[in-house]
């Protein structure tokens, strides 16, 4: 574990140029959810600091926990959300189109989770390849016939599928990116897993988004590293890869879509556009992240006092997601039993667990109808369309939710 005043050097660049931009405090693990037998336990808890460095732009925390500790027995299974599948179907859908792709083409995905998008090439007779280093969630994917390597992918996992022939046309990477500590060794994974004409699609939580939303509890120590596509292309560029084309996607609060490819050919307009634009706007420099803080902290003052003048007037308030984000929120803003009652989750994976740091009991979102607290807390802000929607129940007797993020709201 390193100090409080510790100053990391770049993840990407190793450039010790790094700058502090916020300090959350220390908090356990986002993921760690507890047994009833642990609640008596010690809890690790970990410092949480967000740096910028100054010589390639890339945001990140300066705690490494080891990937074995964060993913090893994961508690997040991606097809729990409609909004994950319905994005993941029509990707696919639109890549095997474009891509003309046939039984005599592969789709690796890195970090495959319980394939919850890999399913969708098997659908269309697309062989697939899922890498997942959770054992628990590998099982599931297995369990649905798609083959899955229990393991993190890096370099050498790569060379060792390059070398028995095992290329990929396309290389999936959604949402573990951010997940990866030396971004150097996955960059070149991919470089040597990929065919010449083959593409990598990686999508990963945009800085920018996450600063200008005030996307704070995006912020955990799974999430190593938030991008820029100046930070991406950096890094691409260092190992012989290219951005080929980017687009911005709002899944997830606001992320970036990179399309990657082995370096030879000219970026899209989008990518020369975005560069451009992300150099004006002043994500280069250190000013551009310096306010970050106190806004934080404002919207911490703001949400607190709200949830104290609606305990003060006998409300009784729940929380719907037990998610990494919703651990950031409540630990870093103190938000505790005094607060929250109980916290509902879809996923029966959480149910009847105990979230991390405050010990809330994780209920399944029928417990909304039956106990009916008077507020729910919406953690999983990011799915707020899909969860409101799926509440109906609960909202026609009178239920409200609490919108924390970009700031407050009650609906």
């Amino acid at each position: 574990m390193t100090g409080p005043d510790h100053r990391p050097s770049c993840r990407s660049c190793g450039h010790d140029d790094i700058a502090l931009i916020l300090r959350l405090g220390q908090v356990p693990l986002a993921n760690a959810l507890l047994s009833a037998e642990q609640l008596g336990q010690p809890e690790e808890c970990f410092p949480l600091d967000l740096f910028f460095c100054q010589q390639c732009a890339l945001v990140q925390i300066g705690e490494t926990v080891a990937p074995e500790k964060l993913f090893a027995n994961y508690a997040y299974a991606s097809s729990y959300s409609d909004t994950m599948l319905t994005h993941s179907r029509s990707l696919v859908q639109q890549l095997a189109a474009e891509r003309r792709l046939s039984s005599d083409h592969l789709v690796t995905e890195i970090a495959s989770n319980d394939g919850y998008l890999l399913q969708y090439y098997k659908e269309l007779g697309i062989p697939v390849l899922g890498i997942e280093p959770a054992a628990n969630i590998a099982e599931v994917a297995i369990g649905k016939g798609i083959p899955t390597l229990i393991e993190f992918f890096d370099e050498t996992l790569a060379g060792r599928l390059a070398a028995k022939g095992c290329m990929a046309d396309i290389v999936h990477a959604h949402n573990v990116f951010a997940h990866v500590p030396d971004p150097n060794r996955f960059v070149l994974g991919l470089k040597r897993v990929l065919k010449s004409s083959g593409i990598a699609l990686i999508e990963a939580p945009y800085i920018r988004d996450l600063i200008e939303k005030l996307e704070f509890d995006t912020i955990y120590h799974e999430h190593f590293s938030y991008y820029s596509l100046s930070s991406v292309e950096s890094l691409c560029r260092r190992h012989a890869l290219m951005v080929a084309d980017v687009e911005r996607i709002q899944i997830h609060g606001g992320s970036l879509r990179f399309t990657i490819s082995h370096a030879g050919a000219q970026p899209s307009e989008r990518v020369t556009a975005m560069l451009a634009e992300e150099r004006a706007a002043g994500l280069l420099d250190f000013d551009y992240y310096r306010n970050f803080a106190d806004h934080v902290w404002r919207l911490r003052d703001d949400l607190v006092n709200n949830l104290i003048r609606l305990k003060a007037d006998g409300a009784r308030i729940a929380a719907y997601g037990a998610s990494a984000k919703g651990s950031t929120l409540m630990n870093s803003f103190k938000i505790n039993g005094e607060f929250i009652d109980f916290v509902v989750d879809r996923s029966p994976i959480k149910q009847g667990r105990f979230t991390p740091g405050n010990h809330l009991a994780i209920l399944p979102p029928s417990a909304l109808v039956e106990r009916r607290p008077d507020y729910v807390l919406l953690l999983t802000w990011n799915f707020a369309d899909e969860i409101l929607q799926q509440q109906k129940a609960y909202r026609d007797l009178g239920g409200r939710f609490i919108v924390p993020v970009p700031a407050v709201r009650i609906v």
